[in-house]
């Protein structure tokens, strides 16, 4: 069965899921709708390289609901609220995802994601309650001052996309 666990940010959670492990390989539970009970309608697969950065990203219009896990590798993966009524807005949230640790984050809608892959090879599995709007997408400079999200490197390799991206203070200012 798959624990879940509530972090200090309102209707985050994190999920600890068991591996069942013979000399054949193993089985690994990956979702419950009991338990999430959201309606996951639209799956993504990434591959990415150790010390790739991808994030942090959101979309404006179409908000989505996402269930990370890795299913290859270890991420740290970097949330930030984006909901301007929360207690904890403009703060970020940081867990390690892999496939040794069998962790999930539901994240809801109204925050940035994003992660830095920690292994050669890192396969991530994302369920999302909405689908991708690419002319809604946002993102957020991965390193900007005012989030001081400590990602443990100094020179990622990142899209042009997340080099451009939008200062915190930027994204304030266009989200009024």
């Amino acid at each position: 069965m798959i624990k879940k666990i509530k972090t200090p940010f309102k209707d985050l959670y994190i999920f600890e899921g068991k591996k069942f492990s013979d000399n054949r390989g193993y089985l690994r539970e990956v979702f419950h709708k009991k338990q999430i009970e959201k309606n996951l309608i639209f799956s993504i697969v990434s591959k990415s390289k150790k010390n790739t950065l991808r994030g942090l990203h959101l979309q404006k219009r179409k908000t989505q609901d996402k269930f990370i896990t890795v299913i290859k590798g270890e991420i740290l993966d970097v949330v930030v609220d984006l909901r301007k009524n929360s207690k904890t807005f403009g703060k970020h949230f940081k867990i390690i995802l892999s496939d040794q640790n069998c962790k999930f984050l539901l994240i809801p809608q109204g925050f940035a994601h994003g992660f830095l892959g920690k292994k050669k090879e890192n396969i991530v599995l994302y369920s999302c309650t909405n689908y991708r709007d690419k002319k809604s997408e946002i993102s957020i400079l991965w390193k900007d001052k005012d989030l001081n999200i400590n990602w443990n490197t100094k020179n990622p390799v990142l899209s042009s996309k997340d080099r451009k991206a939008n200062t915190f203070k930027d994204f304030l200012r266009n989200n009024k």
